[in-house]
């Protein structure tokens, strides 16, 4: 059976933080996360077999479905829990029924990483235009990091707000890769960054194609 799936992203986000879940809240179709919450991110192919997936793992526990998203190439679901426990069994019925192991799941990739100082009026205004986080305000410093599987930048951006004070702008987490706009001071918008690049360098996996 583990031939017949590609495990794109696995990640447990332990602690939702407040901006990263409220931001969550904004964009989700399925139950709303709140801070404090665990959740499961995973990313797959082929694509329409998460609707098979999630239903599974909603019927075996307690978890609760906040975003399940097939696009081109790969199909994408999260599920949630106040119960730690309950998050990481659904992860594990998930597991045992595709026949995989967190370890077939591909290492994330930073693929780039840019800090924007004293950010432009006009450029804050473009970004503002399809922001559904915080207002980028002129003269802050951002952060963009991109990485793939694009589902992990999700755990990047939770585990950034737990390490520094900074101002969650947007998510990007479905489609070949995924993107993060912070905002901050120069010092914090730094030790986001580098807060985020470890966590995802912690990540075991295999070699991405």
């Amino acid at each position: 059976m583990a031939e017949e799936f590609s495990l794109r992203c696995y990640c447990y986000l332990d602690r939702m933080q407040a901006q990263f879940a409220a931001f969550v809240g904004t964009v989700t179709q399925g139950d709303l996360p709140t801070e404090g919450m665990a959740a499961l991110y995973v990313e797959m192919s082929p694509g329409n077999e998460v609707f098979r997936i999630v239903d599974i793992a909603v019927k075996a526990t307690e978890a609760k479905p906040g975003a399940q998203i097939v696009e081109r190439e790969f199909g994408m679901f999260e599920v949630h829990s106040l119960n730690q426990a309950a998050v990481l069994e659904a992860g594990d019925v998930v597991l045992q029924r595709l026949g995989l192991k967190v370890e077939d799941r591909i290492r994330p990739q930073v693929v780039s990483t840019q800090v924007i100082t004293r950010v432009d009026p006009y450029q804050a205004q473009l970004l503002n235009r399809f922001r559904r986080g915080s207002m980028l305000v002129p003269g802050e410093t951002m952060l963009v990091l991109e990485c793939a599987p694009a589902a992990y930048i999700n755990y990047a951006c939770n585990e950034a707000e737990k390490r520094a004070s900074i101002n969650l702008v947007h998510v990007s987490s479905v489609g070949r890769f995924g993107r993060m706009w912070l905002a901050g001071s120069e010092a914090e918008i730094v030790t986001a960054r580098d807060a985020a690049i470890r966590a995802l360098e912690s990540l075991e996996g295999r070699q991405g194609s």
